[in-house]
């Protein structure tokens, strides 16, 4: 890319949402869910209901998939969905169309990029480095313990001084709530996307300053 072309952007470096975002993992995260309810005898639910459920990491998404009167021990529920997930993580996984040439365009253009997920870090590891490993990432974290999940800033305004930007260089890409709230409160550009686990009107209702409806529109994106 011209450095007159690459000047133009409306950003300097990016941080990925990773499920939803990069990757559509849905089918093995509701499915180890659901091995995990059903291990406790619970009600299992619809694979696209799992939409509704993640994002905000392992704990929310097992309490929005037990009922509210269920008295067993989240805990223990989770330790279930984590011995599934190891099993199930690749079920049906893949890139999302059109991540691979957004991918191979930012790193021809020399944007740095990094991953935030809320996604265990024991699931993040493996998987990125299964489906992410022909571009490179100045950082890929999942949730690890010490350190808040997304929407606290901490992890996104650290991995900004790691790609050697400003917060307000950075634009921080996700489908969620969550991701729009982690953007607002580092001081980033809130991009949402369309095709993830969102919806492109509550995005927009969040905070998103632009909802991508293909991966290549990050590149539209002018200052």
């Amino acid at each position: 890319m011209r450095s007159t072309e690459r000047g133009a952007l409306l950003f300097k470096a990016v941080i990925f949402d990773f499920d939803g975002t990069l990757v559509d993992s849905l089918c093995g995260i509701a499915l180890a869910m659901n091995a995990a309810l059903r291990d406790f005898g619970l009600l299992e639910h619809s694979v696209q209901s799992y939409k509704t459920r993640v994002g905000e990491g392992v704990r929310v998404l097992a309490q929005k998939a037990i009922p509210a009167t269920w008295g067993g021990s989240i805990e223990a529920l989770i330790g279930k969905y984590r011995e599934h997930y190891r099993l199930l993580m690749w079920e049906s996984i893949r890139l999302y169309e059109g991540i691979s040439a957004l991918l191979e365009q930012l790193q021809a253009f020399e944007i740095p990029m990094a991953v935030l997920s809320n996604k265990g870090d024991e699931f993040i590891q493996p998987l990125s480095k299964a489906l992410l490993a022909p571009w490179r990432f100045v950082d890929i974290r999942g949730e690890r313990a010490g350190m808040p999940r997304k929407p606290d800033p901490s992890s996104a305004l650290d991995m900004a001084q790691r790609l050697h930007v400003k917060p307000e260089e950075t634009v921080f890409v996700g489908d969620t709530a969550v991701d729009m709230q982690t953007a607002h409160a580092a001081q980033m550009k809130a991009i949402g996307v369309s095709w993830g686990f969102g919806r492109e009107k509550k995005l927009y209702e969040v905070g998103a300053s632009f909802v991508l409806n293909a991966p290549l529109q990050l590149l539209s994106l002018r200052g």
